[in-house]
């Protein structure tokens, strides 16, 4: 009985939500290969050869090229061979709200040339990370529905692998090995039924995974809390918001490029990530590292400069979090098939296939068991006991 009811719930939903769930996860197989598809499809500006410039002077030439008042926030260090990055947000009482999509404005910056690109163009990579992150619809409510649709995938992996589970009978006889494979000669409703199956069961732990990590990006503090009871988790997010120093009086506050250097005895065998400007005199210099050979998506080493002081005022290290931080962090990293090597990479591409290989492979078993009904229902009743089996396998 339960699992008749969980076979109508995933029928339905899948057929309901089919195309959504099939727009994620082509966009993200897609967005597996964002830095290889960018550097193709909307390639930088080749920096000047030389020694790289102060990180002081790169950001003071992106707020030269951006218009009055704009207020550096970010720099984004280069990746080799590549231009940095400043992001800088609209002056206080400008009219513009900060924090909002497109408000900010991006300026790419050689290192050693100090040329300017402000707002460069996006290109088609930026449109299909759109679709996958909010289905473009901008602001909050895109990006819930695309959470909502993650937790729609997991309950579809959960009661697909519930409808998968092999009966007791075919325990018992042996038989369960078949529902990891797809046999040879299979009828078309057994070959979609045997076909959706074995896909899913083979993909499921890869499916989980990233479902929950998209769910995770989308709802992170509801996550958080789910996770905590189980796992000990801070908000890392919130706990490295309220980090402050006391502004001194009189005092100048070292030069960005000192506060780095200071941070990097935190941070040895690393390279430099990122840098958060303080926009408020209580704020520190905030430096993210990420470990040598390690991928840029995985979780940062933060080190906490206060440029006051000149000293360093709190460190989160990745290798000192709890469980529960350690499985929340890591969720970014995993939902776009970083951290775990290539063959993660090439596991997560492939993942995104999967909606549309279960669209069709389950649109085509409800279309061939509405027809043979329609046909049953048509002709004399006849009592068929080998028909009869399958229907209560199916």
């Amino acid at each position: 009985m339960i699992r008749r009811l969980l076979r109508q719930v995933h029928l339905w939903i899948g057929i309901a939500l089919c195309l959504p769930l099939l727009i994620l996860g082509l966009t993200g197989s897609i967005l597996v290969f964002e830095d290889e598809l960018s550097a193709v499809l909307t390639p930088q500006p080749q920096p000047a050869v030389g020694e790289a410039k102060r990180i002081g002077e790169q950001i003071a030439a992106a707020r030269a090229a951006a218009p009055a008042g704009f207020v550096p926030q970010t720099y984004a260090a280069p990746a080799a061979g590549g231009l940095a990055t400043v992001r800088l947000t609209p002056p206080r009482g400008s009219g513009q709200r900060t924090g909002g999509q497109g408000e900010a404005l991006r300026v790419l910056v050689d290192p050693v040339s100090l040329a300017t690109y402000p707002n460069p163009p996006e290109g088609v990579v930026r449109l299909v990370a759109d679709l996958h992150k909010n289905l473009l619809m901008p602001g909050r409510d895109g990006r819930q529905l695309v959470g909502w649709l993650g937790v729609v995938m997991l309950m579809l992996g959960v009661s697909g692998l519930v409808n998968w589970f092999p009966y007791r009978a075919q325990w018992r006889n042996g038989q369960w090995r078949q529902a990891f494979a797809i046999r040879r000669g299979a009828g078309s409703f057994r070959f979609n039924r045997e076909m959706h199956g074995a896909l899913g069961i083979w993909g499921l732990t890869v499916f989980i995974i990233v479902s929950f990590g998209g769910v995770q990006l989308a709802f992170p503090e509801t996550l958080r809390g789910i996770v905590n009871p189980v796992m000990p988790a801070r908000d890392l997010r919130a706990a490295a918001n309220a980090v402050k120093i006391e502004p001194q009086r009189g005092v100048e506050p070292m030069a960005v490029d000192d506060a780095v250097a200071l941070a990097r005895g935190n941070a040895p065998d690393s390279y430099l990530r990122f840098v958060f400007l303080p926009v408020r005199p209580d704020q520190p210099v905030r430096t993210g590292w990420t470990r040598n050979g390690h991928d840029r998506r995985e979780p940062t080493l933060s080190v906490f400069v206060d440029p006051y002081a000149r000293r360093i005022v709190d460190t989160y290290d990745p290798r000192q979090f709890s469980a529960g931080e350690t499985l929340l962090a890591w969720q970014h990293a995993l939902h776009a098939g970083q951290g775990w090597g290539p063959l993660w990479k090439a596991l997560v591409f492939l993942c995104g296939f999967l909606p549309l290989l279960f669209t069709v492979t389950g649109l085509s078993m409800w279309w061939l068991k509405r027809r043979r009904h329609a046909a049953a229902s048509a002709a004399p009743a006849v009592i068929d006991p080998a028909y009869s089996a399958r229907e209560a396998g199916e």
